[in-house]
């Protein structure tokens, strides 16, 4: 998987999409600063997801986003989608790949060298780790230090995301760890002091 340096962010979705995302999501991809786009909705109808991501999948083609899908397979597999981001308690990898075959296929690994390992050890395209601050986008229950990127990246050579918390004056610590991107959410879509278009310009 290639890594382009400027383009480290990995965008990932609100948990819900109103009519002015689609139109934010294209100005934010004009950035040029974003890697992969995941589209990350809870309690939402299998049919939903279809006609949002057919929408999504359309911008990220435009601006060249890698599209991948949170937790399931079988949207990626319908949306034919770029990959997808599996948890510990998703799909498992193997499996994922039978179904996916050469996607990208992304693992959380939490704090967990030992997870990294496992992970690496069946071929996973980036390895997800965090929350490295608090988050209100999501409830966390693994924390992560910057120091864990550096011990690594000893280990494995796979692209590594940090997730969690992610803001204008906490990501430059984390690049400087060597995290190659930055998982970001509610910094871009639930900012209340700047617009989607004006919070990804602090990522430079």
């Amino acid at each position: 998987m290639k890594i382009n340096k400027k383009k480290f962010i990995y965008l990932i979705s609100p948990n819900k999409i109103k009519r002015s995302f689609y139109r934010n999501l294209d100005e934010v991809l004009k950035s040029k600063k974003v890697s992969f786009f995941q589209l990350r909705l809870k309690n939402t109808s299998f049919e939903k997801k279809i006609l949002i991501g057919k929408k999504i999948k359309k911008i990220c083609k435009k601006h060249k986003t890698k599209f991948l899908i949170n937790d399931d397979v079988l949207l990626a597999k319908y949306l034919n989608s770029d990959g997808c981001h599996l948890g510990q308690k998703d799909m498992k990898i193997l499996e994922a790949r039978k179904i996916l075959k050469n996607k990208i296929i992304g693992i959380t690994c939490h704090n967990s060298q030992v997870l990294a390992k496992l992970a690496t050890k069946k071929k996973a395209d980036y390895l997800a780790f965090g929350a490295f601050y608090a988050s209100k986008t999501k409830k966390t229950k693994f924390k992560a230090s910057p120091s864990l990127l550096k011990r690594i990246t000893k280990i494995t050579k796979t692209p590594i995301v940090a997730i969690g918390g992610i803001n204008s004056y906490n990501y430059k610590k984390l690049l400087l760890n060597k995290a190659n991107f930055l998982a970001i959410s509610g910094y871009i879509w639930n900012n209340k002091k700047l617009k989607p278009t004006e919070a990804i310009k602090e990522f430079k």
